[in-house]
């Protein structure tokens, strides 16, 4: 396919900056990817959309989800953790202001670590960036890698876990640039662009959709008798970078480190095999699953990289449905969910969810992708 067919004019004003005031009650679309047919009302007994006291039909809401699965399904969720990436520190000398995004750590001995720099022109090897007015968080750039890439050491003599609170208590969440750009991260970020099942440390952005997850929804999948099977992606930037080729086979995305435990397979083997719903939570877990898929359908241990890259046409092996934020135009997201849901289907959903009001990114709506 070409970069060009995932292009849509999507206006400013649905472009969410916040999210919604409860995790589970953002807005949701449901696709049935057999039928063709697309649900964005709550209905009757007799599939009459309903209507509010103004007599305008009720959208569906997250937490409709549930009304589409059973006991013995099986959501796989992204435990990732997001850290507190940003860091505003000063250079020396100069006193010019340098925003500092963290990657990851290299080296937890020697405190190296893997960041980008803004802006870069005036970030050289050898010096050195304040990141307290105490200056007792220093690091030196002690490498180039690439045009806003460096490598820091942090200059910071005590017990790592100490170094690290330290680090991440001056950082700020890792909000994307189309938010931070319109309003400033806040505290009350920290732990809303944080799934409420994050677990291991090491991503940069959040695996979106899981955000949609209220502890309250979670208990009443429980109680259903819906399992939950946890994997781990670390989300990186590059879920964020514009593509430059026209083809896109030609385009090459960024790696991103996951592990699948044998906890994990275990559970989603045996909802396979019982030939019950298996719900991927997110185009991350789309991704890994997919990495970790064996030829013979089922998902086997994994603890390595991927920088798999799915967009139409594409054969999901793994899971029957899915669930996804609305992303913006010409994302690798975008193509991801175009992937599952099928292109014609997921373009005409985007269509009607500008028209009718969705909110798009992280903290934006959701949509369901069944497969029937």
């Amino acid at each position: 396919m070409k970069l060009s067919q995932f292009k849509f004019k999507l206006p400013e004003e649905q472009i969410a900056l916040d999210p919604s005031y409860h995790r589970d009650e953002c807005r949701l679309m449901i696709l049935h990817r057999k039928s063709k047919k697309i649900d964005m009302y709550r209905t009757d007994e007799n599939g009459e959309p309903l209507k509010d006291k103004d007599g305008n039909p009720v959208f569906l809401d997250f937490r409709n989800v549930l009304e589409h699965f059973d006991e013995g399904d099986t959501f796989i969720f992204n435990d990732t953790k997001v850290f507190p990436a940003r860091l505003f520190g000063t250079k020396e000398k100069t006193d010019a202001k340098i925003e500092v995004f963290l990657l990851r750590e290299l080296n937890e001995e020697m405190r190296l670590w893997d960041v980008l720099v803004e802006p870069a022109r005036k970030i050289r090897i050898g010096n050195k960036l304040f990141f307290d007015d105490s200056g007792t968080m220093v690091a030196e750039v002690i490498d180039n890698t690439t045009s806003r890439g460096r490598t820091l050491r942090f200059l910071y003599d005590c017990p790592h876990d100490e170094f690290k609170r330290e680090l991440f208590t001056l950082g700020e969440a890792p909000l994307p640039r189309y938010i931070v750009d319109k309003r400033p991260a806040t505290t009350e970020d920290i732990d809303e662009f944080q799934c409420i099942f994050a677990k291991n440390e090491g991503a940069v952005t959040a695996p979106a959709t899981g955000l949609h997850f209220s502890r309250e929804m979670m208990k009443r999948m429980e109680i259903i008798g819906i399992n939950f099977a946890y994997i781990t992606l670390h989300c990186g930037l590059g879920n964020f970078h514009d593509i430059e080729v026209e083809d896109l086979t030609k385009h090459k995305m960024d790696s991103e480190q996951m592990f699948i435990n044998a906890e994990a397979c275990h559970m989603v083997n045996e909802t396979k095999t019982a030939g019950r719903h298996i719900c991927a939570v997110g185009t991350s877990v789309l991704k890994a699953t997919e990495t970790a898929v064996g030829t013979d359908g089922l998902l086997k241990e994994y603890e390595g990289w991927t920088n798999k890259f799915i967009f139409p046409p594409y054969n999901v092996v793994l899971a029957d449905s899915m669930i996804a934020n609305f992303y913006h135009p010409y994302s690798t997201l975008l193509m991801s969910t175009a992937a599952f849901g099928g292109y014609d289907l997921v373009m005409e959903a985007y269509e009607m969810a500008v028209n009718n009001g969705y909110r798009f990114g992280c903290y934006g709506d959701a949509m369901l992708i069944l497969d029937d």
